[in-house]
């Protein structure tokens, strides 16, 4: 009889490593577009991002057991995501390049006025400051709360809350200063 309760704890061991399977490649799947995009914002790179990404899915996976309910799961990725490109700097210097902006775009089909006012937004946001475009980014791109963002950045609330207002009245402001220029050219 002995070598049934070995059974049992072996297929215990064995559903346990499928659920454990199962739950990551949910994460995977749910959030993998959100974290590339945002991943493409902060390094500027696609094939970086694509690292990027991939050191996160690794990390989550080894950690898996820590994540304590699945409301939290995009923040906790995303905070995974921060740190691995914090490393990256730690480990060695890349060389930078632009990056096409249009790589960025949705793959609908948009017209060229379309086109050039999201370049031109991002090109706007690009040139924030970054205390206040990377909370901006994570409120659009991300989707995430005042409270998520506070939490990933390792800020208060009300710092964060006025971060994304000054972010939000400078972008308008340049974009306010852009259309007026651009009336008094064309």
């Amino acid at each position: 009889m002995w070598w049934s309760t070995d059974k049992t704890a072996t297929k215990k061991q064995t559903s346990e490593k499928e659920q454990r399977q199962h739950s990551y490649m949910q994460l995977v799947r749910l959030y993998h577009a959100d974290l590339y995009r945002y991943s493409c914002w902060i390094c500027r790179s696609p094939d970086i991002a694509e690292d990027l990404v991939q050191d996160t899915y690794l990390r989550a996976w080894k950690s898996i057991d820590l994540l304590q309910s699945e409301a939290s799961a995009k923040a906790w990725l995303f905070t995974i995501l921060r740190n691995e490109n914090a490393r990256r700097f730690e480990r060695k210097q890349f060389q930078y390049q632009e990056v096409e902006q249009d790589l960025l775009l949705d793959e609908h089909q948009v017209s060229p006025e379309q086109l050039y006012s999201q370049q031109q937004l991002l090109k706007q946001i690009e040139s924030l400051e970054p205390e206040y475009s990377e909370p901006l980014i994570l409120q659009i791109i991300g989707g995430f709360s005042g409270d998520e963002i506070a939490q990933l950045l390792s800020l208060n609330l009300n710092t964060v809350n006025t971060r994304l207002f000054r972010a939000r009245k400078q972008l308008r402001d340049l974009l306010n200063h852009e259309s007026v220029r651009e009336q008094k050219n064309g």
